[in-house]
């Protein structure tokens, strides 16, 4: 049985509140689940102490036992120092679409135009 440590939504519409639980990998989100191992209310700010409320004891022992927690709880549980999220990098993602690329070449060349047909006019004075 694969063990996953993630998150529950809880709360109403608009107004979130999620439950860290371990469940079975395969039962619903919301559904059915082993145990309760925190909390997350991203309504909070994101200094308060009961932003994110983990059960240190539990997790440590649910990692031992081959859980394995999902992108976002890895991510709480590396800022309280539980476990260790490798850094991840994709430099492609900061650079331009290819309709921006367009956008800036296209730019460049009326640039260029309107300096020649300055140039032009200039030195036909």
């Amino acid at each position: 049985m694969a063990l996953k440590i993630r998150l529950a939504r809880g709360g109403s519409k608009k107004r979130p509140y999620y439950q860290i639980v371990v469940a079975d990998a395969r039962s619903p989100r919301d559904g059915r689940f082993l145990e309760k191992v925190g909390s997350w209310n991203p309504m909070l700010a994101k200094d308060n102490p009961l932003r994110i409320e983990l059960k240190a004891d539990l997790i440590k022992e649910w990692i031992a036992k081959g859980a394995q927690p999902t992108d976002r709880v890895l991510r709480f549980l590396a800022e309280a120092g539980l476990a260790d999220r490798a850094a991840r990098s994709n430099p492609e993602k900061a650079l331009p679409g290819k309709r921006a690329l367009e956008r800036v070449a296209e730019k460049k060349q009326k640039a260029e135009d309107a300096a020649a047909a300055a140039a032009e006019a200039s030195a036909a004075e």
